[in-house]
Order: structure tokens, then sequence, then C-alpha cells
């Protein structure tokens, strides 16, 4: 270990910064964040520094600093990068006892300056050394992703219950065990949701039981949108559920990399479905999530897409709730948001459709029951939802209410994912092209004007992008 992780307490202590650019600028912001009183010199300050001269204990000086300037400095930045200014500001320092760093040379460096993840009062700092600071910086941002943004007051919460946690139990195992489940659990759950009485009632909840000696694990189920297929479309809260989960129900629509994101050891149920192949009713899979939770698990319902659109999430929230189960729902990237970007075709556009319409050709009874006047309608895009099956329907049902047989369409299949196909067409035409092409489910139906800027703004392959772009209208390909 090169260097000694420490944090230094610098609230109400100088510090001084040698420079006017981002660098010093960004010094700057971290002296004042922890409470120092800060002056920065340079002749011609940038814009980023000059800007936050309306922050308390924050001097700007427009010129360059003297020797007398580092007397009664705690901590000396040189943030200039010029090697003619940092050589005397390195000699006053070490002259006055003062911590130097000098940015970009560490053998000038009394410290590194770490890449800081700040959920205050926790603070992650990460450092190489002085030797790759951009590794510092991408594994920050790593960090970032797994800390949610609430976490640091998650803490402060959670620390003015440490006396009534003492109290309630004596012994320190069970103290470490009641911690994990407070900030782990539905208490941190409902903290980090925005929901504070909620948490405070679980946890005086939780310690009437850990007084009653019957502080039992309690189940809970959590319903998480996986989006379209690309595992990257997560987001954060979805992902900490999945490393949490001890049981997951899975259907066909999960990509295998979302779930390869699941916690390594949980169980594993595919509860999928497939038109007139159910490897479970509805109702057989509200009926064990009930089940698995009562046992004191916590159950993960991982469904593709987002869970209340098209998605039945609103169903199984239905019967947890009669059941009178805990329950948390994360909304994911639905299919027409996901495949229509991937494909490079905004659902909305100013001068091609000013609404969105998402439909399901499937109806509670299998039959294909829309609201035909609607979707004919000029000026929007009309998302289709486990149409494939049913678009030589589809599209007849548009020609017999009047629709304009050229109104152009897209069939994208496997959205997001790496084998993403695209197949455009019109509505007198797309049905052919589809069987033609073979395309199978998952795959979304797009229709309206805004599908003639997919050979402009798809970006997935830009090779096979130029290429289109490079044709004519009659030579464009079909199939993306």
């Amino acid at each position: 270990m090169d260097y000694l992780p420490i944090f230094l307490d610098i609230r109400g202590r100088k510090v001084l910064v040698d420079g006017g650019g981002t660098v010093a600028a960004r010094r700057v912001e971290r002296a004042l964040d922890a409470g120092a009183e800060v002056i920065a010199f340079d002749p011609n300050p940038g814009e980023e520094i000059a800007f936050l001269e309306s922050r308390d204990d924050f001097v700007l000086h427009h010129r360059l600093p003297q020797e007398a300037d580092v007397e009664g400095c705690a901590v000396v930045y040189g943030a200039t990068e010029d090697p003619d200014r940092d050589a005397p500001l390195l000699r006053w320092s070490k002259a006055h006892q003062a911590l130097c760093n000098i940015a970009d040379d560490p053998d000038n460096c009394d410290f590194i300056t770490p890449s800081i993840v700040d959920r205050s009062p926790m603070i992650v700092a990460i450092s190489t050394s002085g030797a790759a600071p951009v590794i510092a910086r991408i594994f920050r941002a790593r960090i970032e992703t797994a800390l949610p943004a609430a976490f640091g007051r998650l803490a402060t919460f959670a620390s003015g219950f440490r006396n009534r946690i003492a109290e309630a139990l004596s012994d320190s195992r069970d103290r470490r065990h009641f911690w994990e489940r407070m900030i782990d659990g539905p208490a941190g759950d409902f903290f980090l949701s925005g929901n504070q009485s909620a948490a405070e009632k679980q946890i005086d909840a939780d310690l009437d039981a850990a007084r009653n000696g019957d502080f039992a694990s309690i189940g809970e189920v959590y319903m998480v949108g996986a989006g379209p297929g690309d595992p990257d479309l997560l987001t954060f809260r979805a992902l900490r559920l999945m490393q949490r989960a001890d049981v997951v129900l899975y259907d066909r629509l999960v990509s295998k990399g979302a779930l390869d994101l699941v916690r390594r050891d949980a169980e594993r149920i595919f509860v999928g479905k497939q038109p007139q192949n159910h490897v479970m009713s509805q109702e057989d899979i509200v009926a064990l999530m009930i089940k698995l939770a009562k046992e004191g698990n916590r159950v993960l319902r991982l469904k593709g897409g987002d869970p209340y659109v098209f998605g039945r999430g609103g169903e199984e929230i239905e019967g947890l709730t009669a059941a009178g189960v805990n329950f948390q729902v994360v909304p994911g990237i639905n299919a027409a948001s996901g495949c229509s970007t991937y494909a490079g075709i905004p659902l909305t556009h100013r001068d091609h459709a000013q609404s969105c319409v998402f439909v399901t050709a499937h109806g509670k009874d299998g039959v294909l029951d829309l609201d035909w006047d609607v979707l004919i309608r000029d000026g929007q895009t009309v998302a289709v939802f486990m149409g494939l099956s049913t678009l030589g329907v589809l599209t007849e049902e548009f020609r017999k209410r009047g629709a304009d047989m050229n109104t152009l369409v897209a069939v994208v299949q496997n959205g997001t994912r790496p084998d993403q196909k695209v197949v455009t067409g019109s509505l007198r035409t797309i049905a052919v092209q589809v069987e033609q092409a073979g395309l199978k489910s998952p795959a979304i139906i797009l229709i309206g004007n805004v599908v003639s800027l997919h050979n402009k703004l798809y970006w997935q392959d830009r090779d096979q992008t130029a290429a289109r772009m490079s044709l004519t209208s009659s030579e464009t390909p079909n199939i993306g």
C-alpha cells in the first residue's frame, strides 16, 4: 500500500488552490463541501471557478499566490499543470508544514486526491496511487450504480435508532442481524422510495418483535421490470433488488443477460407463457408468490418490459394485496420505448406524430378487439404489443376501416438485443414481408410515419445505416 487512506477534517481550516481552470474549480468545490475556508489564485480565472465566488467561505484573488498566502494553510493544491508555478508552491508548503497536492504530479504530492462517491455522511474514496486516475473514475462510476442516491440519508436516518436497538437486543450478533435487516430490508426500501413514515413504522414493529424474541424473517415480493432485453437498460433499483432476492420467478421475455444479474444463489423458477402454451397459469403464479413470501422469502417477480404495460403486473399485485403480502414495484423500459429507440424510430416527432397509442393484439379472451376509429387517426404512432401472430388480421382490419394502406409499418424482433431485426414496409405489404423474413416473437409492431426515420436514425449498426442512407428510397432494404 503506497498511501495511507485517511479522511481529513478541514472544517474551518484554510485551504489554498492555485489555478483558474476546471481542475482548480473541482478542488475548490470539494474543499468547500468539506467545510474549509478556501482561497484561490489566478490572474485570469475561468468561468467555472468565478461562478463559485458566490459561495460562503470562498475568496478568489486575481493574481498569483505568494509565500505569505500559504501561511496557516492545512492543504495546498497546485492545479495549474504549470511547473514554474508548482515549484515555489511546493517549496512554500513544505516550509509552512502544509499538505500539498500538485495535479498530475504524484512525485510532488503529500497525498493523492481520490475519486469520490458522495453519499454523505457516507463517503467512498477510490485511488490508484496516482498510477491510473482514469481507472479510478471508471470504478467510481460502477460504485455509483450500486449505491442509491439516498443511501447517505438512510445512514443518517438509521443512526437515530441506535440506542433503541441496543436496548432491545443485548447480543451483538442479534444487533448485527437487526441492522442488516433494517438497512437491506423493508424499512430501508420504504425509506429509499421516499416513504419515511412507513420505514419508521416498520422499524418500530421489528423492534417490538425483537423485544418479544419473535424477530423472524418477513417475506416480500419485488415486481421488477427487466426491460425489453438489453441488461444495461435496467434501473439501479432493479439491480439492487435483483441482488437481494431469495427466489426469482421469471418469464420467457426476460433476457439471459438480465437474468444473469440476479443473485447467484437465488432459486430460479420459470413461469413463462407462450400463446396457447402456459407453463403455469396466472392464478398459480400469484398463489406461488404468496406462498413463497409467507414462508419468509424475498421473491423477485421478474418481467420483460414494464410490469404495468401489458405485463399483467396489476393483476398479480391485486392478488398480493388481497393476501396481505408486502410488495414493491419497479418500472422497466417498456418494449415500445426500448425497441423503437434501438430501431431508430422515435415514437413521437413534431413533423410526424404528436401522440402515441399503446395497444395489445390479445384481449382477455384472446380476441382482437380494438378501437379502430382511434387507431386510424393521422398524426400518431400506434405500438402494437403481442401482435405478430395476428399481423395479417390486424392489417386487414385497418384496410376495412379505410386506413391509408401506404402507411408505414415496422416490426422489431428481439429489440435492444444483439440479434435485433427490423423489417419495414406498409400496411399493404408488411404481413408478407414479415413472413418472408421469418420473424418470430418477441416482436413489436410500430405503425405511423415515424417509421420513415428508421434509415436515417438507426444507430445500432452505423455501417449499415451509412449504407442505407447512400441508397435511393427505392433501393432501401427492408431488413435491419
